[in-house]
């Protein structure tokens, strides 16, 4: 073997050697995917996770040990924020920990480092106070002080998927690279392969003004399909459960939609009921079948008025990703369909751990288009 070769040999060895998971419960599946999709990336048979010994005390305050070293690694701590299924005992019985508890433990993961890590990268494809980065009068600018913190406490870059507005994460934070990618391609894929579309008789509707980005990336990707937009009239003299309630809901599109398919598309999932209320007027506008397609299903409010919905016909499928919890009920539901979003996350942090570039990753259009062309061709 040449020099060259055993030198470059050397380097990927270290490399190899350098990369660490941190996985804590609330992301402990898909971070054993993750771990697997890392070994087959890297020809390897390694267990990269590393994990955190996070204790909590009956009053509910914590602490964070590790029993492995993890002196001069590339640091990943990979957490799901939105995990309500983590529970502990505390002094008032079993508590469900909320986004504001995952959010300590993180910090407590970096802390609990020492400054022995090489580099810290905190992977969390649900940000952490994504919809809060607005100030309105008096207001918290929670998102902001949150990336502060992660950026005071050592954190060097985030890994974060679709989040809600990415601008306010850059000005909060110019100085930590924010890598947000979209899952759109994972989902396209999945929905072409297991539905059939006739896309002459299809369209893609956008929720609101604000995720026509997004739709239009869809209609784009899936060969040009027409695009419309829900018209959101709200009463910002009121909150209703954190939002303006919505007054008037109307479908903006210049066109006969009756008997086309339509995929609505959205970001997030929380209560469901704007992205349900949006597939009814469909319906009543006698369109084909209605897909739901979110990154996040947070099913804030539950999944009974889905099921509802599903028996009544109002819409077909609901396709979200693996990057937040979903209850094993819902998963199992006959409307649910879940896409594995692993093996992205794993490519990223593969390019990031070798210093490769991960734009081609982040939103991976052209290598989606050839794959629905070629799933026609067969069809």
């Amino acid at each position: 073997m040449s020099r060259l070769k055993l030198f470059l040999k050397s380097i990927n060895i270290k490399r190899v050697n350098n990369l660490r998971l941190i996985v804590p419960d609330n992301f402990k599946e898909v971070g054993t995917k993750v771990n697997d999709n890392i070994n087959k990336i890297k020809g390897t048979n390694i267990d990269y996770i590393v994990d955190p010994n996070l204790v909590r005390f009956n009053n509910g305050e914590g602490k964070c040990t590790f029993e492995e070293s993890i002196r001069g690694k590339d640091v990943y701590i990979l957490s799901d924020v939105s995990n309500y299924s983590i529970t502990y005992d505390s002094q008032v019985g079993i508590h469900h920990m909320m986004p504001d508890e995952h959010f300590q433990d993180i910090k407590r993961m970096i802390n609990a480092t020492c400054g022995h890590a090489k580099r810290i990268i905190v992977g969390m494809p649900y940000m952490y106070q994504s919809r809060q980065d607005k100030r309105n009068g008096r207001e918290s600018l929670d998102l902001a002080m949150a990336l502060g913190e992660l950026r005071h406490y050592g954190t060097s870059e985030i890994i974060t998927a679709d989040v809600h507005n990415k601008s306010a994460c850059d000005n909060a934070s110019p100085q930590m690279p924010i890598n947000n990618f979209y899952c759109s391609d994972d989902i396209i894929l999945n929905l072409v392969e297991k539905e059939y579309f006739n896309f002459e008789k299809s369209m893609v509707g956008s929720p609101d003004f604000g995720a026509i980005p997004r739709a239009n990336f869809y209609a784009s990707i899936l060969g040009g399909l027409p695009l419309g937009v829900f018209y959101k009239k709200r009463d910002y003299s009121k909150v209703e459960s954190g939002f303006n309630p919505i007054q008037e809901h109307k479908f903006l599109y210049e066109g006969d939609i009756r008997g086309k398919d339509v995929i609505i598309v959205d970001d997030m999932i929380a209560t469901g009921t704007s992205i349900l209320d949006s597939a009814k007027q469909l319906k009543t506008n006698k369109t084909g079948r209605v897909f739901l397609v979110a990154t996040f299903g947070l099913f804030t409010k539950g999944y009974e008025m889905f099921d509802e919905a599903y028996s009544k016909g109002v819409f077909d499928k609901l396709y979200v990703t693996n990057l937040n919890y979903v209850p094993e009920v819902i998963k199992n539901k006959p409307w649910f369909e879940e896409v594995d979003c692993s093996m992205k996350l794993a490519n990223i942090i593969c390019n990031i751990n070798e210093d490769k570039p991960i734009g081609n990753l982040l939103n991976a259009k052209a290598e989606t288009v050839e794959k629905i062309k070629k799933l026609n061709l067969n069809r």
